[in-house]
């Protein structure tokens, strides 16, 4: 990440439902709509200096990684974690490993 936001301002429910469904209405695959849904989020949610950090969703595509992402959203949701951005704690390497095994 280029920039650390100074400031995490959480959105409302009724904001986040309505993202989502903007979001649902536009895309199917469930993978990018989380992406997109996030990048929304972090696009309203994120400010430095009393200005938003990023000017639109694309902006925070083109710059966060899905990582750095996610540890933005875990922060707005009030959950503190001191896994570096890049950690995907679900990933299983054993069944990555699998996968890649039937692909070859």
């Amino acid at each position: 990440m280029k920039t650390a936001p100074d400031k995490l301002t959480p959105l409302s429910a009724g904001r986040l439902l309505g993202i989502w469904r903007d979001v649902a209405a536009q895309e199917e695959n469930e993978t990018v709509r989380g992406l997109l849904c996030n990048a929304r989020v972090l696009a309203e949610s994120c400010f430095l200096g009393g200005e938003r950090l990023f000017e639109s969703a694309e902006a925070v595509l083109e710059e966060l990684t899905a990582g750095e992402m996610e540890t933005l959203v875990r922060h707005l949701a009030g959950k503190k974690t001191d896994l570096p951005a890049e950690v995907n704690a679900g990933f299983d390497p054993e069944r990555f490993r699998a996968m890649r095994g039937k692909r070859a």
